[in-house]
């Protein structure tokens, strides 16, 4: 009797060790995948030695846990339903109003300061949603301003002399573009990506001043699938990263690397 309970309980110890690195191999394999459109220094090229503040982050905290972050760039309405339908599992720089069905943090890597942008010498200010009748905006599809901001786009999208809505990889470098060639008057931008797009450009372009912005700013985040089994337990993963990482100062010298800061 004694012999045959501690064959079973070789037996058993011989099954968790298998089980252990079973689970160990799953997770040293796994691939978590990100996807969102370039909204740089938030998240840039893929594959660049510089591939975004929200990517960084995400690929050295999930790597703590042996997870590998693979990074994709999609414009934003696909971006949105990919990872909303779980053939992605987190959406970059996204905030509550872009998808408030996905999984969230509760608290923001980051915040947008949306902010509008003219050519040199324009008389026009942001004085509030009233001052929007006096000019034409250029915005961005599927993207959400604030829900004051997102109302008056959705009232004039099918008036092009009030709104144009621009779409793809390409939309924010088109709405400058815009703005510059006075087919619009202004466009709403984050002020981090203008300032990045500003400094980026090989054109010798004149640099479009900010001409008013959205208050209060919008916290912007690493948002997960709500369909796919995982998702609560790497938004526990990267919360967990993001606390530590904002005490004891990597968070910081992330954002210092790209020349932003909280």
């Amino acid at each position: 009797m004694t012999r045959d309970l501690d064959l079973r309980r070789f037996f058993q110890g011989l099954m968790l060790l298998g089980a252990l690195a079973a689970w160990s191999l799953q997770t040293r394999s796994e691939t978590l995948v990100v996807v969102g459109d370039l909204w740089c220094p938030i998240n840039c090229e893929p594959d660049s030695d510089r591939p975004g503040i929200f990517i960084e982050l995400a690929q050295e905290i999930f790597a703590e846990s042996g997870i590998r972050v693979e990074y994709q760039t999609v414009n934003w309405a696909r971006a949105i339903h990919a990872v909303r339908n779980g053939r992605a599992n987190a959406l970059v720089g996204a905030g509550y109003e872009d998808a408030p069905d996905l999984l969230f943090t509760t608290i923001a890597p980051g915040v947008s300061r949306m902010c509008f942008y003219a050519r040199p010498g324009s008389s026009w200010h942001f004085r509030g949603i009233d001052s929007l009748d006096e000019v034409s905006i250029g915005a961005i599809n599927g993207y959400s301003y604030d829900k004051t901001l997102d109302g008056y786009i959705r009232r004039h999208a099918k008036n092009g002399q009030r709104v144009q809505i621009a779409s793809g990889d390409q939309a924010l470098g088109l709405n400058v573009s815009k703005v510059l060639h006075g087919r619009i008057d202004v466009m709403l931008e984050n002020s981090w990506v203008m300032a990045n797009q500003l400094a980026r450009s090989r054109a010798p372009i004149p640099e479009l001043i900010e001409v008013g912005c959205r208050e209060p700013d919008v916290p912007i985040y690493l948002a997960f699938s709500p369909v796919l089994e995982r998702s609560r337990e790497h938004l526990a993963l990267f919360e967990d990263g993001l606390r530590r990482y904002r005490q004891n100062g990597r968070l910081k010298a992330l954002m210092a690397r790209y020349g932003v800061s909280e």
